[in-house]
């Protein structure tokens, strides 16, 4: 079937993205799902910064690629063998897929699936195969997902069945953003009630994060950015103790301000320079926790004596070490109970044909979570 998609031939085009257009909207050839694949209408799709490292070059993916990996949607078409899902079903993509058979899948760990991680640097479904096609040539697709477009075939694996009657824009943020935010909170690193909590990195997935700070019971919440609009927005979500970054020595402050330091850090803006102000402003016996995808050069330094002399701990989180089919139900049930507002995470909503300005305002800083909405 023909299908438009934003694709993505060249990285590091030169900013405004309005003017060099990174992203064509294409009309593309897509297949017909295979075997363990289900065809999904997009209803909706969220512009994150990990599209955006794509973009800009900072993550290489092979190209060319069709991107986006955050949204929600409709099952259209259930490929040979898929018999748990239903056409007219709603669904949220995942931007991992997970196998199910390798050690990390069999020990609980389905965000760490080595064939998932495998098929995503390679640009290809769980199965290996490419269903995207511009005329003779194949498209590469990202994350497993390839969501700016009207439909996207994509692996059983990478889909999540949710609750018809929540609003499919807004379903689409608990694909990326939410997962990623508060599970860092509540599965890495197991916040506590009564702790203390910095987010650093006011992102989509940092706000996330500090309102899964607040649903966990932290009593002391501190958000970090350098944006003031963003600070503001954070302070209205739940946040105690609001700082810019780029003015005084943020981090004397905030430790003076919670008496040496916070419980818990969580680094969300992928910056080694936000993972060091992270690190310096965790207390002893402290948990640091960074969940920003830096580029793969990027290098961390920091005083090794630390770790023992201060029992300090620090964690990785790739998407909220979650599981998929026990998460996304679960966040969803929380905020339609009030107690995870992800709506007030939406700065608007676009078209397809409007995504380069859309990618604009991200890389300034000026939205949160844009919401292409098909």
């Amino acid at each position: 079937m023909k299908v438009r998609a934003a694709v993505l031939d060249t990285m590091g085009a030169s900013l405004p993205y309005t003017q060099s257009r990174p992203l064509a909207i294409e009309e593309l050839e897509l297949d017909p799902p295979g075997p363990g694949e289900v065809l999904v209408k997009v209803a909706a799709a969220g512009l994150c910064h990990s599209d955006l490292s794509v973009i800009n070059g900072d993550r290489p993916r092979p190209l060319p690629m069709a991107l986006g990996h955050e949204a929600a949607g409709i099952v259209e078409e259930l490929g040979p063998g898929v018999t748990d899902l239903r056409r007219g079903d709603h669904v949220v993509m995942v931007f991992v897929p997970s196998c199910g058979h390798c050690l990390p899948c069999a020990e609980g760990w389905p965000a760490l699936c080595e064939p998932g991680a495998a098929a995503n640097g390679a640009g290809t479904l769980l199965s290996g195969a490419r269903r995207l096609h511009r005329g003779q040539e194949t498209i590469n697709h990202h994350l497993g997902v390839s969501a700016f477009a009207e439909y996207a075939t994509v692996s059983r694996r990478s889909l999540v069945k949710i609750d018809p009657e929540l609003p499919l824009e807004e379903a689409a943020l608990f694909g990326c953003a939410v997962l990623t935010g508060v599970g860092a909170v509540v599965n890495t690193a197991r916040v506590n009630p009564g702790t203390s909590v910095a987010v650093i990195g006011l992102g989509g997935v940092g706000l996330a994060a500090l309102l899964g700070a607040v649903m966990a019971g932290a009593s002391r919440i501190v958000a970090i950015d350098l944006s003031q609009e963003k600070l503001e927005l954070a302070r209205q979500l739940g946040a105690t103790d609001c700082y810019n970054a780029a003015q005084g020595d943020c981090a004397a402050e905030v430790k003076a301000a919670t008496q040496g330091g916070v419980h818990y850090a969580f680094e969300m803006a992928g910056s080694v320079k936000a993972m060091d102000l992270a690190y310096r402003i965790t207390r002893r016996g402290g948990t640091t926790v960074t969940a920003g995808l830096t580029p793969p050069g990027a290098m961390l330094s920091l005083p090794q004596v630390s770790l023992v002399a201060e029992e300090r701990t620090i964690k990785g989180s790739y998407i909220g070490t979650c599981v998929p089919v026990r998460d996304v139900p679960n966040y969803i049930a929380l905020y339609r109970r009030g107690r995870l507002p992800v709506d007030r995470l939406m700065s608007g909503v676009l078209s397809l044909d409007e995504i380069n300005a859309g990618f604009d305002r991200l890389h300034e800083g000026k939205a949160v979570r844009q919401i292409i909405k098909f």
